[in-house]
C-alpha cells in the first residue's frame, strides 16, 4: 500500500481544520485553548481513507503568524499539500509565507482548496479563482487543481477527494530502503506504557524491538510499540504517520525536534554546506556572518551564515553557504530547510542541504565551490570523487561518504566500484573501508621516499631506516594503517626493498662499502685485537674520541657487513673470535652432553663480564638451550 502524508497550509481562519474534519470526521484541535479561542495552535493529525483504497495521514498546521515555527514543523514530511484559501478573503499574508515555505522545503505536489464557497456569490468565486491562479503562477501549484468547497454544506468535497486520489497515484513515495528517521513532532505519555512520540517516518522501516538512538542527545532505547492511524502493528514504513512507544527514554528526555534513528548509524552535525535561495520578499540584504533561525524536519536552531563566494546576498539571489549551528542537529544531504529572520520574524530563504559534514571552508575557495556544484549535479562519480579527494591525506570511510553524499547504499557501492576500477581512488583499509584519492596516495608515497632519503643523508653509514621509525614519519592527519599498503605499493614500484625490520631504497646494497676503509675498519681492527674479551662501546668511544652515535653507526655497518657480531647493547665480537668460542662450546657439549658456566669459563678463560652475555647470545642463536643452570645442545 502506498503511504502518503497530506498537509494543510494557509492563513488563519481560512477553514483548514474545518475542512479536515469535513473530510475525515476528526477534529484535529485537541487542546482546550484551541477550542476556546477557535484557532489552531498545535499540529493536528487525522487520516483519510478514499474509496479507491488510498489512505492519507493528514497534518493540519496552524495559520497564525505567531505559530509559523509550528507550521514549519508539520511541513517536513508532507508529500501533498492542500493550500487552503477562504473564498471570502482571498490571498492573505500567511498564504504567501506558507507558499514560500512549502516551495523552499521541497513540497512538489498539491492543490488549492477554496473554502467557504457557500458564503460568496458565483461571480466573486470566479474572481478569487483567477486571483489564486495568478498567485500560484511559477510555483509547484501552477497547474494544480483549484477546488471550491464548503465544509459546512459538503459541497465540492467529492471533487476534492477525487482530485486528491489522482494526485496520490502520481506521487512518489518516500524511500523505504536505508535506516529509519522519525522526526518527533509530539511527545506524551500513556499510563502503563510510558513515553510515546509521533512523527512522519521519512525513510526506512521501524519495527518493535529495534534498538534506537535519539538525536542529537544520543540517548538510547528500544521500540516497545507502534501504531499507524490508531492501529497497532509490528512495523512502520516510510511515509506513514506513526506513534512509537519508546522503552528506556523518559518523557522529559525527548522533545519536539529530536529524531528517532537506529542506534549508531547517524551523527548530528554543527556545520552544513547548503544551497540558499534568498527570497525576493526578504526585507534587506543578507550579510556574511548574519544570524538566523534554521528550520528543518521538526526542529529549529540558531545558525550563523557564512557566505562562501561573496560578502552580501541580495533579495532574489542564490548562493552556496555554510551554516554553523549553535546546537547540533541531524541534517543529511538532500534535506530541505528554511531560514527565518529574528527581527522581523519572517521567512527569508531556504533550500537543500548539500554536505552535512564539511570542513570549515576558506571563503572563495574554488575546490569547495566545485564540490558543492557537483552535489547539485546528476553525476554521482564526480561527487564521490570530490568528496574523497577533499579528505586530502586523512582519507574517508564508506559510512562517511554515504552520509555526506546522501546517495542510496547500492548506488554508492556501484559508484565506488567504478572509481576503484578507473584508478581514481584507492581502498587503503579493508575494515572499516577507508578510501584515499589516487593523488593523495601518490603524495604519501613521495613523502615517505623523501623521509627515507633525508634519514640516509643524515645517517650516511646506515643502509636503511627502521620500519617503525619510518611509519612515524607519516603526516599527523594521515592514518597509521596506511603505512603497510603504501610500503607494498612502493615495493611493487621497485622503489624500496624491505629487509627484515629495515626499509632501504632499491639499488642500495653496496652503498657504504667504501666507508669500511675509514673509521669502521679501524673499529673492526680494534675489536678483533681484543680477541675473546673485546673492548666495550664506551672503550671504543674513548679510543677514537668520537661521539656515541658515530661509533654505533659504524658498528651497525660492520654488523651488516658481517665483520662483527652484536652480543649485547655494549658488546661486539669479531666474527672470527665468536666462531672460535662457539666451536669450543659445541665440542664440549658433544663430549659431555651438558655444560655449566664455570665449566665453559674453565675451558675458555673468559671472565664473568663476557661469559654470561656470550652464553645468552648462543641461546638466542638457538645453538644451545638453558636447562636450569646448565646448557645443552639444541636439537636441530
Amino acid at each position: 500500500m502506498k503511504h502518503l502524508i497530506l498537509g494543510t497550509a494557509g492563513h488563519i481562519d481560512h477553514g483548514k481544520t474545518s475542512l479536515v474534519k469535513a473530510l475525515t470526521g476528526i477534529d484535529t484541535d485537541r487542546l482546550k485553548e484551541e477550542k476556546a479561542r477557535g484557532i489552531t495552535i498545535e499540529l493536528g493529525f487525522a487520516h483519510l481513507e478514499l474509496p479507491d483504497g488510498l489512505c492519507f495521514g493528514i497534518v493540519d498546521v496552524p495559520g497564525h503568524e505567531k505559530f509559523v515555527r509550528t507550521m514549519v514543523a508539520g511541513v517536513g514530511g508532507m508529500d501533498l499539500v492542500m493550500l487552503v484559501i477562504a473564498a471570502d478573503e482571498g490571498i492573505m499574508p500567511q498564504t504567501r509565507e506558507h507558499l514560500d515555505i512549502l516551495r523552499l522545503l521541497g513540497v512538489k505536489s498539491g492543490l488549492v482548496a477554496l473554502t467557504k464557497r457557500d458564503t460568496v456569490e458565483r461571480d466573486w468565486l470566479e474572481l478569487v479563482t483567477e486571483e489564486v491562479r495568478d498567485f500560484v503562477a511559477g510555483s509547484f501549484l501552477e497547474q494544480a487543481p483549484i477546488v471550491a468547497v464548503s465544509s459546512r454544506s459538503g459541497e465540492g468535497l467529492d471533487e476534492l477527494k477525487s482530485q486528491l486520489s489522482l494526485l496520490a497515484r502520481q506521487a512518489v513515495e518516500k524511500r523505504r530502503e536505508g535506516p529509519f528517521r522519525l522526526p518527533v513532532d509530539r511527545v506524551f505519555t500513556v499510563p502503563g506504557f510510558g513515553t510515546v512520540v509521533t512523527g512522519t517516518l521519512l525513510s526506512g522501516e521501524i519495527g518493535i524491538g529495534d534498538e534506537l538512538e535519539l538525536l542529537p542527545s544520543g540517548r538510547e532505547g528500544r521500540v516497545r510499540g507502534i501504531q499507524a492511524h490508531g492501529i497497532k502493528g509490528d512495523k512502520g514504513q516510510a511515509g506513514q504517520r506513526l506513534a512509537v512507544n519508546l522503552q528506556g527514554i523518559d518523557l522529559d528526555q525527548v522533545h519536539r525536534g529530536d529524531v528517532v534513528t537506529p542506534r549508531g548509524v547517524f551523527h548530528a552535525t554543527r556545520t552544513v554546506d547548503v544551497r540558499l535561495d534568498y527570497l525576493a520578499s526578504a526585507p534587506r540584504e543578507l550579510k556574511h556572518r548574519a544570524t538566523v533561525r534554521l528550520h528543518s524536519a521538526t526542529y529549529e536552531v540558531p545558525a550563523q551564515v557564512i557566505l562562501l563566494d561573496r560578502d552580501t546576498l541580495q533579495p532574489g539571489e542564490s548562493a552556496y553557504v555554510q551554516l554553523r549551528l549553535k546546537e547540533p542537529a541531524l541534517l543529511l544531504s538532500g534535506d530541505s530547510y528554511i531560514l527565518r529572520a529574528f527581527s522581523p520574524q519572517i521567512t527569508v530563504g531556504g533550500g537543500v542541504t548539500l554536505d552535512p559534514f564539511p570542513p570549515r571552508r576558506r571563503r572563495r575557495n574554488d575546490e569547495a565551490l566545485q564540490l558543492l556544484e557537483a552535489f547539485g549535479s546528476a553525476d554521482q562519480q564526480s561527487t564521490v570523487q570530490l568528496i574523497i579527494s577533499q579528505s586530502l591525506l586523512s582519507g574517508i570511510t564508506f559510512d562517511d561518504v554515504l552520509m555526506r553524499s546522501g546517495f542510496p547504499r547500492k548506488a554508492l557501492e556501484t559508484t565506488l566500484t567504478a572509481l576503484l576500477s578507473a584508478g581514481g581512488i584507492v581502498q587503503m583499509v579493508r575494515e572499516p573501508r577507508l578510501f584515499l584519492a589516487r593523488s593523495a596516495v601518490d603524495t604519501l608515497k613521495q613523502g615517505l621516499l623523501q623521509e627515507l632519503a633525508s634519514f640516509l643523508a643524515a645517517n650516511p653509514l646506515k643502509e636503511g631506516m627502521g620500519k617503525e621509525e619510518l611509519k612515524t614519519r607519516l603526516p599527523r592527519r594521515s592514518d597509521a594503517r596506511f603505512f603497510t599498503p603504501l610500503m607494498t605499493a612502493l615495493e611493487k614500484d621497485g622503489l624500496v626493498i624491505p629487509d627484515r625490520d629495515i626499509i632501504r631504497p632499491a639499488g642500495q646494497t653496496a652503498r657504504h662499502a667504501a666507508a669500511a676503509d675509514g673509521l669502521a675498519n679501524r673499529i673492526s681492527a680494534f675489536i678483533a685485537g681484543g680477541g675473546i674479551e673485546p673492548p666495550t662501546v664506551k672503550e671504543i668511544i674513548e679510543r677514537f674520541r668520537c661521539d656515541e652515535k658515530t661509533v654505533r653507526d659504524n658498528l651497525a655497518l660492520l654488523t651488516r657487513n658481517g665483520q662483527v657480531a652484536r652480543i649485547s647493547a655494549d658488546l661486539f665480537y669479531s666474527t672470527s673470535a665468536l666462531d672460535g668460542l662457539r666451536e669450543k662450546l659445541v665440542a664440549l657439549l658433544r663430549e659431555k652432553g651438558e655444560v655449566t658456566p664455570p665449566e665453559y669459563r674453565e675451558l675458555t678463560g673468559l671472565s664473568r663480564k663476557f661469559l654470561i652475555p656470550l652464553l645468552e647470545h648462543f641461546d638466542s642463536e638457538k645453538v644451545t638451550i638453558r636447562v636450569g643452570d646448565k646448557r645443552v645442545l639444541r636439537r636441530r
